[in-house]
């Protein structure tokens, strides 16, 4: 494991301390993520404006959970998967949708599953999608401004996703019951 500090309030640079004071509001503690970039205030405050943006984007609240669970899976954060895995029970996101983005399987809503694929895509090819990968989604319902704020969901995503793979970031105990392992580490754990 990388040696990343896992900052509290109490051991934050001044600087940071407001920041975790936010995270802690919003999810009743600090999230290990978040502990994590206060290393660098500029990356936790990045995230957390990124994050918070992301509800001003044209997905609903079941459309953001399935790109974000889309996003993890295809980036392999098991940090990541726990905690969005217990933010869309928390917001009531279907079981069999949480299950399937869980297993990397198709969605049975088409337009959710046009949602999952871009995301996916979007990683795979770094962001080049010409017209041809593009138009499934367009042909879902959704508009070239769903592409833009998916880009953002995308950079939020890299954003935690990066740090928990480099600081092997421990699943929180409050999401413990939604650990994930990505497939490919799985026969290996076994």
């Amino acid at each position: 494991m990388t040696a990343f500090p896992k900052h509290t309030l109490e051991t934050a640079p001044d600087e940071v301390r407001p920041l975790l004071e936010t995270s802690r509001k919003m999810f009743g503690r600090i999230p290990g993520l978040h502990a994590t970039m206060a290393e660098s205030p500029a990356l936790l405050r990045g995230y957390q404006e990124l994050f918070s943006l992301a509800a001003h984007t044209r997905f609903s609240t079941t459309e953001r959970h399935v790109a974000w669970l889309a996003l993890n899976y295809e980036n392999g954060c098991t940090y990541c998967m726990a905690a969005h895995t217990g933010l869309a029970k928390k917001d009531r996101v279907d079981d069999a949708i949480i299950q399937a983005l869980r297993d990397g399987r198709p969605l049975a809503d088409a337009k959710l599953e046009a949602l999952r694929r871009l995301a996916v895509r979007l990683v795979r090819d770094r962001g080049w999608v010409d017209e041809d990968g593009l138009r499934p989604f367009l042909d879902a319902g959704y508009t070239r401004g769903h592409v833009l704020d998916l880009v953002l969901l995308v950079g939020a995503k890299t954003l935690s996703n990066y740090t928990n793979h480099l600081a092997e970031t421990p699943v929180d105990d409050a999401v413990k019951p939604f650990a994930w392992t990505p497939p490919d580490r799985r026969q290996a754990a076994e």
